[in-house]
């Protein structure tokens, strides 16, 4: 039960966290992520997509739920999307619009300018 009520703690904070560093709605995103410039940045998979590409899809399965039905998984990639972002802004370059950093940004579902 004691680990239960961790995991119900941690998910919490996971998911305040999520919705406070995610600050594009799904439609936002799923539009984003068919531009040229969505597909331009970020580290190669290995299937030609990008990591922070196949991130934003997953973004917008896991804004499309309710947190009742919110998987381990979906925590866990919430929890990646919230590290990302973090470590992400802090590196803001000093002329951060329309740059690779912040198409980046996009991809995980962050516009720096809301």
């Amino acid at each position: 039960m004691e680990k239960n009520a961790e995991n119900n703690t941690e998910h919490e904070e996971i998911y305040t966290e999520f919705k406070k560093a995610v600050n594009m709605t799904a439609s936002v995103l799923k539009k984003w992520l068919k531009t040229d410039e969505s597909k331009k940045v970020g580290w190669d998979s290995g299937d030609g997509e990008s990591i922070g590409h196949k991130s934003g899809e997953h973004i917008i399965r896991i804004l499309g739920k309710k947190k009742a039905e919110l998987s381990d998984a979906d925590y866990k990639h919430m929890q990646k999307v919230n590290g990302y972002i973090a470590r992400h802004v802090a590196q803001k370059p000093k002329d951060p619009k329309n740059s690779n950093w912040d198409y980046s940004l996009k991809n995980w579902g962050h516009d720096y300018l809301k």
